[in-house]
């Protein structure tokens, strides 16, 4: 399949790419200092983040960017960026 120029991967195949291995930061989730509002659910930009049954939110390390937004954007600091060691 040809991409167009700036494409860097065909369109509708993110589940198949697995993003999470260019990360360089890595988001580690404090549950017991979350407050269970699920702001960082809401603003993952690769919806990545789910709940548990538990009511607990953990991200899918495999596609999770590393970008922090979920981070900065928890109310409570529940959620720390720490460096990717691979």
């Amino acid at each position: 399949m040809a991409l167009n120029v700036g494409c860097t991967a065909p369109p509708g195949r993110a589940r198949e790419n697995r993003t999470g291995s260019w990360r360089v930061f890595l988001p580690r989730f404090d549950h017991e200092a979350c407050s269970k509002c699920g702001m960082c659910q809401l603003i993952c930009p690769e919806g990545c983040i789910s709940e548990t049954a538990d009511r607990e939110f953990v991200p899918d390390y495999d596609y999770c960017k590393g970008c922090g937004l979920c981070a900065e954007e928890c109310p409570k600091h529940a959620i720390t960026m720490v460096q990717e060691e691979k």
